[in-house]
């Protein structure tokens, strides 16, 4: 079923419009259709035993997150797929049948998990020294108290300098198309779900090892620049191997010993 679907968009459209455009669809759809429930959660006070945060953003704070992010993803996310369109071809990357294998796109798509953690941790270090935090990185921090939609929400330069951390995995591979729909959406969800400002009992982080999740992140945000630790995007390894996550886990096990 999947092959036929697919060799219907073989059939009415371009390697070019599917790999930029229909990356641009993908995106904008996995990103819009995870976060906007959060802002309608918020706005509701629905499952605020669930929320991190008591705080909320006002209806103004969310429509200047969301007129700023359309304003990104056309003016930048959306030329950079375009741009780079030749390089992802240069480097393998191909759209014809047959479709690979579940065991190729699971061990691609491990693979990018683990290459992303290890250079987005580097780079989101980077970017909280002092200069850096002042000029580009604040425009993220400007929600201390985060929703699902923030997660994209920075500077220009941020969204190029982090989003080599997303590409960088498949610009070495060369894998199938269908493959980076499915790591885009995968990094999206997990993107959105770090940034919701809500745990709840089902939340990834309660059953995935060393997943950082909404808990993790939201802990991020609230720190000063300089004290917040809590580095790493997926999951939490380079945190804990170089020891960016102490104050996190001190406040957790404060936690628990005052249940």
């Amino acid at each position: 079923m999947i092959e036929s679907a697919w060799a219907f968009l073989l059939a009415n459209f371009s390697d070019f419009q599917l790999t930029s455009l229909g990356g641009f669809i993908v995106h904008e759809s996995a990103f819009f259709l995870s976060g906007i429930p959060f802002i309608l959660f918020e706005r509701a006070g629905w499952f605020g035993k669930y929320k991190i945060q008591k705080k909320t953003n006002t209806p103004e704070a969310q429509q200047k997150c969301i007129t700023r992010l359309l304003m990104f993803h056309f003016c930048v996310n959306l030329p950079i797929l375009i741009v780079t369109y030749p390089l992802f071809k240069f480097m393998g990357m191909r759209s014809t049948l047959p479709l690979p294998s579940w065991k190729v796109v699971s061990t691609q798509i491990l693979f990018y998990f683990i290459l992303e953690d290890f250079v987005f941790y580097w780079g989101h270090r980077v970017l909280h020294t002092k200069w850096l935090y002042k000029h580009v990185h604040s425009v993220h921090h400007e929600y201390a108290t985060p929703f699902g939609l923030t997660s994209e929400y920075a500077h220009p330069a941020e969204i190029l300098f982090l989003g080599f951390a997303t590409v960088i995995g498949p610009a070495i591979t060369g894998p199938h198309l269908i493959t980076l729909y499915l790591w885009i959406s995968l990094r999206i969800l997990e993107t959105v779900e770090a940034h919701s400002g809500y745990h709840f009992p089902w939340s990834p982080s309660n059953f995935l090892p060393l997943y950082g999740g909404s808990d993790f992140h939201d802990y991020h945000h609230r720190l000063l620049y300089t004290k917040s630790g809590n580095y790493s995007s997926t999951f939490v390894y380079m945190d804990w191997l170089f020891g960016t996550d102490k104050g996190y886990r001190k406040l957790k096990m404060l936690k628990e010993q005052e249940c």
